[in-house]
């Protein structure tokens, strides 16, 4: 326990001057189309590391940056520079995809958020075709009345948003299909295991059907193997992510592997 909470207090000090130290930087996991094979996204991943503790799991500071409210100044900094990443690759001629950006739970809570998230694609001159939101499920519902008003707000703005960890919540069927989003993101938990767990097998195919029902798209997260890539395929997923294409990169290697000139 004494461990426990040197390492908390030593990551709470660290992670206090981290933004104003530049010590974050993002990773990017590429998304692909099961009919194409094409690339058509791929999601922005917060990393850390700290000059005086290194690299730290974010697994580890991101639940501290939300019990501390750090949560809101790094998101707003995921925000800013996923925008100004896009840009980079337009300035240099390089088509750029769909960058998925997960949204905490506090910064959900704001009313405003479409406005910042409008204002920062503005400030850097990024079209919003280029930008995908994510939140969990157990954030969308919540406060469903609230989700909907902050959902039909992004929407106004032509800002596309996604359900993230599908199936892990107790989601009220009556109230998502209210929600304007676009994709269902399917939890990783049940890829792993569904081509050895019948269960997880129904339950990934009755997801990509609640999807297709709802004229929504879906993407599996997770995927690790050319099994799970062709299961996904049978049963009508449209998208997939995860270490079967690639681990999160950084973007210059993400530019090229993956992108190409306009």
């Amino acid at each position: 326990m004494q461990a426990i909470s040197t390492r908390a207090l030593s990551l709470g000090n660290a992670l206090h001057d981290a933004l104003e130290q530049s010590e974050f930087y993002l990773h990017y996991q590429p998304q692909v189309s099961l009919s194409t094979g094409k690339i058509i996204g791929a999601e922005a991943l917060i990393r850390w590391h700290s000059k005086t503790l290194g690299n730290v799991s974010p697994a580890e500071f991101i639940p501290l940056a939300e019990e501390s409210g750090q949560i809101l100044a790094i998101g707003e900094w995921v925000l800013r520079e996923t925008a100004r990443q896009i840009k980079r690759w337009l300035d240099d001629g390089i088509e750029p995809v769909r960058i998925a950006v997960n949204l905490s739970y506090a910064q959900f809570q704001a009313n405003d958020l479409p406005l910042i998230v409008n204002a920062i694609l503005n400030e850097y001159d990024v079209p919003a075709e280029y930008l995908e939101l994510e939140l969990t499920e157990h954030i969308a519902t919540k406060n469903p009345k609230h989700t909907i008003t902050i959902l039909e707000s992004f929407q106004r703005y032509g800002i596309k948003t996604a359900i993230d960890d599908f199936g892990t919540g107790y989601s009220s069927l009556s109230y998502l299909q209210r929600f304007p989003v676009y994709k269902l993101k399917i939890d990783q938990s049940f890829v792993r295991n569904m081509t050895t767990n019948r269960n997880d097998y129904v339950i990934v195919g009755i997801i990509i059907l609640l999807a297709q029902q709802l004229e929504m798209t879906t993407i599996a997260e997770g995927v690790e193997n050319q099994e799970q890539l062709d299961l996904l395929k049978q049963l009508g997923c449209d998208d997939i992510q995860g270490y079967h294409i690639s681990r999160p990169i950084p973007a210059d290697e993400f530019t090229r592997h993956f992108l190409k000139k306009i």
